[in-house]
Order: C-alpha cells, then structure tokens, then sequence
C-alpha cells in the first residue's frame, strides 16, 4: 500500500519550522493558530509587539503578532482574520489543520514597550489587539503600570476574555467610536508624566489618536503606533528603478510594484506584509524622488529621501536610482 504524505516545506536561512498544534475560533472569520517547533524543542524569546512572517507560497509571507508569552516560549499563537477579498495568506492559513507544518521566520519588532516609561496607554483597535496582547502579558510580569482601551465592533472582540482576565479594571472596551473618544480624552490630559501611548489597529483609528495626542502636547517619541492592515495601491505611473552596484536597469510597469519588479529581475530583496507596514523590505535609495505611499517610515526618513519600502512606494518621477 502507498502511504501518501505532504511534502515537507523548505526551510530557509533564518527561518523556523513549526506544527500547527491547535486552532480555536475567535469570533466569525477570526481563528487562533498555536505553533510548536516540528522538532519539539524551544523557540526563541521575543520582544512584545514582536511579529514573525508566515510563508503561504515560495517567497511569499504575511506577518502575523505574537499574542503568547515572549520569554521561552513553547508554543507560539496568532490570530488571523480571513480576507476572501483577496484569496492570499489569510485565507491559506484558515485552510490548515492541525499537524501541518509551516515555515515562520524569526519574531521581528518595532513595537516594543519603551522600557523607562513610567505608564503604558495600550490602544486596541478590532484585530490590532494581538500585539497589545503581548504588551500586556509583559507589563503583568513585570509589574508595570498600564490600562488598555479596546475598541471593537459588537461580536467581535477576539482576546476579550484573555485581555479581562489578565486586566481586571485595567480594560475598557467600547464598541461605538463617540465612546472611545470619550475616554480617551481624559487620559491624553491626565495620564502621568512619562506615560507612553501605543495604538495597533486600522489606519483611521492611528491618525485619530496621533492626532488627538499632538492636540493634547504629546511629545511624538510618546506616541508610537502599529498599523494591522494597510489600504495602499501599489500601481501607479510606469518608471524605471537603476540598480547602482551593478548598472541594471529594471523597468516597473503600472500595475506592478517596486518589490514585483525587483523579485522578477532575480534581486534578493527580504519581504513579509507587502502593504508597507512592516518595514522588512527597505531599500536604500541613492537618487531620484520618492512617492512614499508606506506607513512604517518616520516623517524624518521620508524628507530624507534616502530609504523606501518597494512593496508600497513608487518614482515619483520617471526613475530612481537604487543602493541594491
């Protein structure tokens, strides 16, 4: 009798290889995905806030939060609400079941708490609360101080219960925006000195808080944010990319992306979201005006002209010169 088995995927450098050891539905569209090593060791500690990269096809990654405790980890878990508009990574991972295995690369961040804060406002909004998950499992184990606002739509609320458990009168969730205005106005004009505000959810929800903060005399380094989803078209006028080490020239035509471009062409370029929120792909650029379209740089590095993330941005002009 032949015993047909799946293939086992292909790891790269730097990568891990997982099982799916469990899936748990969270509310309608949203499932919990907990990962152990295929070889049943330890994975690594990571930072809270952190992400890793899940691969759904060769060279293709979506990044996901890690909700589970950061320090020795046994398992890793993610939630993941299923896009069909799209038919990509989301809708790959609903298809698993348990003892499939997956390729993940190492837990990256740029969302971790600020260690000398002396409070931590945590911002939740819809599936943005895996990472504020993560950032409250730590403050819990290390006794900081925090509060958590988390705003949903009703029915939708994945982690409520993990987040009441591990908050007690610390969370406050509302499901109508006036009444997350509401309190959050309070906190950005009586928050001690020192806090530190972190918001992960839709952009709208980022900007509105960003906003509200600068209105209030936030200092910006006190306002940090990580946006779950970007609603960003990659197209736009055709141009030419000039790689400077080597001459190539590599034309990016207008229904396609810097990074597809580049993919195409054989250049190596690291890449997860794919919607210029992760900040994996990063370019240097030696020449030529950019049409920055990403959501990860700072206004600073933008006015800089120097860096891009080529899944998003594009030319602004007809060329650009590129340190690749």
């Amino acid at each position: 009798m032949t015993v047909m088995t799946t293939p086992r995927p292909d790891v790269g450098v730097g990568d891990l290889l997982v099982e799916v050891t469990r899936m748990r539905m969270l509310c309608d569209g949203i499932c919990e995905f907990t990962f152990a090593g295929a070889d049943g060791g330890a994975l690594p500690t990571f930072s809270p806030g952190a992400h890793i990269g899940v691969q759904w096809q060769p060279g293709r990654r979506n990044s996901y939060s890690l909700t589970g405790p950061a320090v020795d980890p046994a398992e890793y878990t993610i939630c993941v609400r299923r896009d069909d508009s799209g038919g990509g990574g989301s809708v790959w991972l609903h298809g698993l079941g348990v003892g499939d295995q997956v390729v993940i690369s190492l837990p990256r961040s740029a969302f971790a708490p600020i260690s000398t804060a002396r409070h931590h406002l945590l911002i939740a909004g819809g599936i943005g609360v895996t990472p504020i998950l993560s950032h409250v499992r730590a403050a819990v184990h290390w006794n900081r101080s925090f509060e958590v606002i988390y705003t949903h739509r009703p029915g939708f609320g994945a982690l409520a219960r993990e987040m009441r458990d591990l908050c007690g009168d610390r969370l406050t969730v509302v499901e109508a925006a006036p009444d997350f205005w509401d309190h959050l106005g309070p906190r950005l004009c009586d928050s001690p000195l020192g806090t530190h505000i972190y918001t992960c959810g839709p952009g709208p929800l980022i900007e509105g808080v960003a906003a509200a903060a600068m209105a209030n005399g936030w200092p910006p380094d006190r306002v940090h944010s990580e946006q779950f989803a970007a609603d960003v078209a990659a197209g736009g006028e055709p141009f030419a990319a000039r790689l400077g080490r080597t001459g190539v020239l590599v034309p990016v035509g207008s229904e396609v992306s810097l990074l597809e471009a580049l993919l195409e062409r054989g250049v190596a370029v690291p890449n997860m979201c794919r919607q210029g929120v992760c900040g994996e792909c990063r370019v240097a650029v030696r020449g030529g005006p950019i049409d920055h379209r990403d959501s990860y740089l700072t206004d600073d590095e933008r006015a800089a002209g120097d860096t891009m993330m080529p899944c998003v941005s594009r030319a602004l002009g007809d060329h650009l010169e590129l340190d690749l």
